[in-house]
């Protein structure tokens, strides 16, 4: 570090255990500007969350190292803070000391959202040091003695390339995907595929023309010709052109990783949505009684959603196979419910799911403070990843928009997500005080159950929200 006095660096934060780089989306303070100590100083975004960076000392933001726009890795240094008056030797940007190391800790991590109770995967071992370059082969033998046959130049290539270390979650997405290895470019050190190369390769939509694996036996005939240099794979696909009318932006780190999850969901899960009527009626009420009592003593609104997310736990009880997982051939129960929430961010352009962790321990109030916590958190840039990572079971809720059903996808590894919806006034048979059909006007609201057909039947799932409405059309207010 170039720096005197009580310079400090300033570096891209360790944003979870599972995240290796992050994007600078802006500078919130420009070179030379006074900062203070946990000031906000950058916005940052991971394939996981946006969120802002403090300042870690009082001065003057000396020098930035990286621009906007650009990803580095954990680690980097990105900028100098000095004290008022101190003088900074400006630097070049340094070579990211440390990208190697994150993105082996990142891709060691496993399979992204597993939940506390998932094993630990084991610590990748340290890529290996790149052989030593081969001695040029020997001046061929005199024409009257034939050659041996040799092993193809293409097989041998490949044969050091597949030797080459590759981490278990970069193994797990090739599997996924029907990706040779061998076929992608790495950029890692000694040549190694990284998460990034391959998930890169696979958008690029190159993941279908990967190449068959080479014989593993040479014939048995006389040699054949000498076999022509394997092909160079194909070159990433260019950048979308703009047309008349159009206009073209770069996908987000977030918007990236959301995209993969969501297409990695529907390829791994068989997803199949039942839906539910409920009637909200009793549960309005109440709501009404206690929203003038919480705001005035807790500053909370008793919304449905938290209404919901209570009597869901409560369910999720008596169905551990929809709180579950399948991992590999086993089928994974817990004893506790990470309840997590779909929640927007405030320009539209990104769906995040904070995690309310051990719901089952929440009275009603304590769930309604939990879901407007994360919410809130999420909106500000606050999460960290590891706010989102470990949820059992999902509710979205895009019934504050007034839409009356939808078909959610499954957030990966977990059994299912529940949506729910607009509550709305209509009519509806009910049976008076005789016992005698009437019509009346009630609340209702529309539930449905998206689930992994793997691991849940049609049958498991309907007695679920059979289950759930019950709870919540006979709520007992005296239990919270």
């Amino acid at each position: 570090m170039a720096t005197t006095g009580t310079a400090v660096d300033v570096v891209m934060p360790q944003m979870g255990v599972s995240v290796s780089e992050g994007t600078i989306t802006k500078w919130l303070k420009s070179e030379g500007e006074a900062i203070a100590a946990d000031e906000s100083l950058l916005e940052i975004s991971t394939d996981k969350v946006d969120t802002e960076v403090p300042s870690p000392a009082s001065g003057v933001l000396q020098q930035i190292l990286a621009q906007e726009g650009e990803t580095v890795a954990v680690g980097t240094k990105i900028a100098v803070i000095a004290p008022e008056g101190a003088e900074v030797e400006a630097e070049a940007p340094p070579e990211p000391p440390t990208q190697e190391a994150a993105q082996e800790a990142e891709e060691a991590s496993g399979a992204e959202g597993e939940g506390p109770a998932a094993e630990k995967t084991e610590e990748a071992p340290a890529a290996p040091a790149p052989a030593p370059p081969e001695p040029e082969a020997a001046a061929a033998p005199a024409a009257a003695e034939p050659p041996a046959p040799a092993a193809p130049t293409a097989d041998d290539d490949n044969g050091r390339r597949e030797a080459k270390f590759v981490s278990p979650v970069v193994a797990r997405i090739a599997a996924e995907h029907n990706v040779d290895v061998a076929s992608v470019e790495g950029t890692g050190r000694g040549g190694r595929v990284t998460k990034k190369d391959i998930l890169g390769y696979i958008e690029s939509g190159q993941a279908q023309a990967a190449p068959a694996p080479p014989e593993t036996e040479a014939p048995q005939e006389a040699p054949a010709a000498p076999p022509q240099p394997a092909a160079a794979p194909p070159a990433p696909a260019a950048p979308a052109q703009a047309q008349e009318g159009e206009t073209v932006e770069p996908m987000s780190a977030m918007r990236k990783g959301i995209a993969e999850h969501m297409r990695r969901s529907l390829d791994t899960s068989a997803h199949v949505t039942s839906s539910i009527e409920v009637d909200m009626t009793k549960i309005a009420a109440l709501r009404q009684r206690l929203k003038k009592e919480w705001a005035g003593s807790y500053g909370v609104n008793p919304t449905f959603l938290a209404f919901v997310a209570r009597a869901v736990v409560d369910t999720l009880k008596d169905y551990p196979w929809i709180n579950g997982e399948i991992r590999g051939d086993s089928i994974v129960t817990r004893n506790y419910v990470n309840l997590g929430f779909a929640v927007e961010l405030a320009d539209g352009k990104g769906l995040i799911v904070p995690v309310v962790r051990n719901a089952e321990t929440l009275n009603l109030l304590g769930m309604a403070k939990g879901i407007a916590d994360i919410a809130q958190r999420a909106r500000d840039k606050q999460l960290l990843p590891d706010d989102v990572q470990g949820g059992t079971f999902t509710i979205t809720n895009p019934g504050g928009y007034g839409t009356f059903h939808g078909t959610p996808v499954i957030s990966q590894p977990q059994a299912a997500i529940l949506g729910t919806y607009a509550v709305v006034k209509r009519p509806w048979v009910v049976e008076d005080e005789d016992g005698q059909d009437a019509i009346a006007i009630r609340s209702m609201m529309n539930m449905t159950l998206t689930y992994d057909h793997r691991l849940v039947d049609g049958a498991l799932a309907g007695r679920f929200l059979r289950d759930l409405r019950e709870r919540l059309q006979s709520w007992d207010e005296s239990t919270e």
